[in-house]
């Protein structure tokens, strides 16, 4: 009796090529050399800024939609918030229709320092994008938006 199983030659996991794993350095690089350019001057930690960059264009969110749309873990967020609101650059305040969740936005301070790192990451994605010509960066966006909405429907939220 043959094995069918044998047949099929068995794949080995290269890093290398394992697009999980690219996408994830990848992404660690661009956060980081963001990081580099507010982290000394604006006294901010990546959590930080992606808690404040997505409070900066959604105000009034409440810290788990503030994980869900970054796909940082609760206590990163929790973390980041803390640390946002002891610096009187994040405010909470209480729903009104349920007092069991607490709504984020940015203070006028914490919306200074927004205007000011937000010039500054789009810079950077201008510098990291030109090496795409139009047409690849248009093909880029189209396959980012599909492989998200695969992710989802694998449970990657």
């Amino acid at each position: 009796m043959r094995n069918d199983a044998a047949a099929v030659p068995e794949r080995r996991l290269d890093l290398d090529r394992f697009l999980p794993y690219r996408l994830s350095v990848l992404s660690n690089r661009v956060s980081s050399a963001i990081a580099r350019q507010y982290s000394a001057r604006f006294d901010l930690n990546i959590p930080e800024w992606r808690t404040m960059a997505v409070l900066g264009g959604t105000p009034g969110l409440s810290a788990r939609e503030v994980a869900a749309r970054t796909a940082m873990d609760k206590v990163q967020v929790s973390r980041a918030v803390a640390s946002l609101t002891k610096k009187k650059r994040v405010q909470r305040e209480t729903d009104g229709k349920d007092a069991r969740i607490t709504r984020l936005s940015l203070t006028p301070k914490g919306r200074a320092i927004y205007d000011q790192v937000a010039p500054l990451a789009l810079h950077l994605e201008e510098q990291f994008l030109s090496a795409l010509s139009p047409a690849e960066r248009a093909t880029l966006d189209q396959l980012m938006t599909k492989l998200a909405r695969q992710s989802s429907l694998l449970g990657g939220g």
